[in-house]
């Protein structure tokens, strides 16, 4: 998971972009890059870092030009301590290419292989980012020939890069003194839109927020296996480059990684908690009867809208019995699973009269190792609960994500391997409620009937680009940039958006 910007406009686009990013820094706090463009030289600064910490001043100054990109980066692949890994991308032929993505390409050894003995290109770094700018430019490369670059020539380059890799992307790239190229790969399965201010300047990014965020109206989103093409006169041309698109969304994102305020392919982010909320309340009546629950709380930050909406529908008091310090940093930035447990108690700290003699149904948005869960029951215990029962608007996680989202390995799963009274006794808690699966897809399905699937390999095991079997998404996984943590290798914390 990242967070990608681009920019396209007639004015200095440095801040604009700066903006753009703090605006997506949630989806990314590891990294952050920006490269502008004027005339056909590019200028760039990337570092290890919080966007207001990686850009000063003087870095602003550096960048000048008209059109541009940036990425926040949260490492899923490559190596997350090392700054060359940081996005942006750059190679200087053919034209000059700069490029960020959010994703996870699945295929990176063959590639690599491809890379080396038939496209006689080098690479330097263990990012897939490193091997899709590559492919990229090697496909320019054949489509122009040394001609001068017209859209078609575009098009054709990205119809190349759709029929070599496999997994998510979506792409923002500069072609130096051509323009700006966004594409997605033929699933859509990370999301990316398109916006426009009143001035004529075009941004796309990861998510509409941004976009609004930064006076920019929405647009639509880029469709799955789309490519659009913005010229330096300011000339949008699109074209669909994947023969077989069909748009497949990460579920993911709606249940954790968006921001509530953002729509992504025609959904509200915060309606669909609020209907996850509606499906869980029939769980938890199945389980617990509502007169045993004397109120529901959250656990911060994106659960909210699925308690609020399953207390109102059990007529059950909805109170706030956790207060976030928000000044402690995310913890799956601490080392060690030591580390990641001191954080939960420093980050998080109940209200003792709201748990106190009361019978509780603590909400969160799903729950992939357990350890925080286990931690924040024991919370809500010693404040005074008389009993405490969690509920998650996610089913539970069995399988590792391969598209993008740095998960643990299957056997760090919670849920893998275990029944449902063995979760339960490792977290401590008195009754566990999980979502389903079929609920969560039909309740945010609604919303866009025109979605005919979700990428939702992590709670179903289906793998919707067809080139990944379990021994395959163990590979991969073996491989996610967390791993230097052995006790800890995950760099998500999902208990907390």
């Amino acid at each position: 998971m990242c967070g990608i910007v681009g920019v396209a406009s007639q004015s200095p686009v440095n801040q604009l972009i700066y903006d753009a990013l703090l605006l997506l820094q949630h989806r990314g706090q590891d990294a952050a890059g920006i490269v502008t463009q004027q005339g056909t030289k590019f200028y760039m600064h990337k570092a290890k870092g919080m966007v207001r910490d990686v850009f000063r001043t003087r870095n602003m100054r550096a960048l000048p030009g008209s059109i541009g990109l940036g990425q926040v980066r949260y490492p899923t692949a490559g190596n997350a301590d090392s700054e060359e890994e940081a996005q942006p991308f750059y190679v200087n032929a053919p034209f000059g290419l700069v490029l960020v993505h959010n994703g996870n390409l699945t295929n990176v050894d063959a590639l690599k292989e491809q890379l080396f003995n038939h496209d006689h290109r080098h690479i330097n770094t263990t990012s897939d980012t490193e091997v899709l700018i590559n492919v990229l430019a090697h496909e320019l490369e054949q489509t122009t020939r040394g001609l001068p670059l017209a859209p078609k020539d575009v098009f054709a380059a990205v119809r190349g890069v759709h029929s070599r890799i496999k997994g998510s992307y979506a792409v923002v790239s500069v072609i130096a003194g051509h323009g700006l190229l966004a594409f997605r790969d033929p699933f859509g399965i990370r999301p990316l839109c398109l916006g426009k201010s009143a001035d004529g300047t075009y941004m796309v990014a990861s998510e509409s927020v941004t976009l609004e965020g930064t006076g920019h109206d929405f647009v639509r989103n880029i469709a799955p296996g789309e490519a659009v093409f913005i010229d330096t006169q300011g000339q949008i041309h699109n074209a669909t480059c994947a023969e077989k698109a069909q748009l497949s969304p990460c579920i993911f994102e709606y249940v954790y990684l968006a921001r509530p305020d953002s729509e992504m392919d025609g959904i509200s982010v915060y309606q669909a908690r609020l209907n996850m909320g509606e499906t869980l309340a029939k769980r938890v009546i199945s389980t617990v009867p509502p007169d045993e629950i004397d109120v529901v709380i959250p656990i911060p930050e994106s659960s909210r809208p699925s308690a609020m909406q399953l207390a109102q529908l059990l007529g059950l008091p909805y109170r706030e019995g956790f207060v976030k310090n928000r000044y402690v940093g995310r913890t799956f930035i601490m080392p060690g699973q030591g580390a990641r447990k001191k954080s939960v108690r420093q980050k998080l700290n109940a209200i003792r009269s709201e748990f106190k003699g009361r019978r509780v149904l603590l909400v969160d948005d799903s729950i992939v190792r357990g350890t925080t869960s286990k931690e924040i029951v024991q919370m809500a215990r010693d404040a005074g609960a008389a009993k405490v029962y969690l509920a998650s608007a996610a089913p539970p996680v069995r399988y590792p994500n391969v598209y993008g989202i740095d998960m643990p390995t299957q056997t760090e799963l919670i849920a893998h391997g275990r029944s449902m009274d063995e979760i339960r006794d490792y977290i401590g808690c008195d009754a566990l409620i999980y979502q389903d699966v079929s609920g969560m897809k039909d309740a945010i399905r609604k919303l866009n009937p025109a979605i005919a699937n979700f990428e939702a390999s992590c709670f179903d095991g289906v793998y919707i680009t067809g080139d990944i079997a379990a021994t395959d998404a163990q590979r991969i996984n073996a491989n996610r940039s967390g791993e230097e943590n052995a006790e800890d290798a995950s760099r998500l914390a999902l208990h907390n958006a």
